[in-house]
């Protein structure tokens, strides 16, 4: 699949990605954090990043549930032994993506390889850490991952697109056509989800943006977007990318010392009641859908600052 610069969807989204970019450098330039917060704030990143991940793969075991294994190193009954290797394995492959992030190097195929071995440690013997070397059909997916003769070369394709363009395009957008063309690939039989989910954000937290973390609650949201992607429309897989991105830099910035009431975030619903926003809830929530003004999802729900909502309206008053 031949990897092309979308300008004319790049140019749609270039007031999100103009965002976030401002994000990024408002926090470079509160570096270096406060131990404390900074210990914090990856700790519960972590701790939401395994959850999410594992439970978009079917994983049950619900935020407190990973909270409770991670932290207290405890069992949950009526658990699965695989459904906590599977947290415990993450967790220790989010600790090699650090690694990662921390060398001159980029990511390579044997970072890849290592990201799945730890990911399937105790789960997959024979294949953790090593391509497929069968066939695979992907339930409900409309299409057929290639021959397992070609995984090597296509990953290794995939691998020196991202080399040859990092330095050139936007990182969010290289990331976005990274996880869908690995995902096409399907290169291992099983953990190929959550492995592409780690080495993407490799990609990001080298350019100095926070993990991506897609949320369980877009699961659907994210099967299709990768489904249009299969049909050439990145579009939706993007811009769920490009929240994701602004959802983890928002919580950093949030903790910053420096942050005043007015840059709060509070439920749509909250803002909406008073007398000075001139949008009404379902409104506000299409734009933060859209990506059309600053917001962010937790769980189901989204989350503006009121400042945004009337930077948009005076935007519109003054085409």
């Amino acid at each position: 699949m031949k990897w092309y610069f979308d300008t004319a969807l790049i140019d749609s989204n270039q007031h999100i990605i103009n965002r976030l970019e401002e994000k990024k450098q408002k926090l470079a330039l509160c570096r270096p954090l406060p131990e404390s917060v900074l210990h914090k704030i990856k700790s519960e990143l972590s701790l939401e990043w395994t959850y999410h991940s594992n439970n978009i793969e079917g994983n049950t075991l619900n935020l407190n549930e990973t909270r409770v294994v991670l932290e207290h190193g405890m069992t949950i009954k009526g658990k699965t032994l695989k459904e906590h290797l599977e947290i415990v394995n993450h967790h220790e492959a989010i600790d090699y993506v650090g690694q990662l992030v921390n060398t001159e190097s980029m990511l390579s195929q044997n970072d890849i390889l290592e990201l799945h071995r730890i990911v399937m440690t105790h789960i997959e013997k024979d294949f953790a850490g090593r391509f497929r070397n069968g066939g695979v059909r992907i339930g409900g997916a409309g299409f057929i991952p290639p021959n397992a003769l070609k995984v090597f070369d296509l990953m290794a394709a995939l691998l020196q697109n991202v080399h040859s363009y990092y330095d050139s395009w936007p990182v969010l957008w290289l990331a976005t056509l990274y996880h869908h063309h690995f995902v096409y690939i399907h290169p291992f039989f099983d953990g190929n989800g959550r492995t592409v989910r780690l080495s993407m954000n490799v990609l990001l937290m080298k350019a100095g943006y926070p993990p991506a973390i897609i949320l369980q609650q877009d699961r659907k949201k994210y099967y299709a977007a990768l489904e249009s992607a299969n049909k050439g429309d990145y579009q939706r897989l993007f811009l769920l990318m490009l929240q994701a991105a602004e959802r983890s830099l928002n919580i950093y910035i949030h903790a910053l010392p420096t942050q005043s009431e007015d840059d709060d975030y509070a439920l749509i619903s909250e803002i909406v009641s008073e007398p000075s926003i001139p949008y009404a809830q379902e409104y506000i929530s299409n734009l933060a859908r859209k990506g059309l003004i600053d917001a962010y999802k937790e769980g189901r729900n989204w989350l503006t600052r009121r400042s945004a909502i009337l930077e948009y309206w005076q935007s519109k008053q003054s085409e």
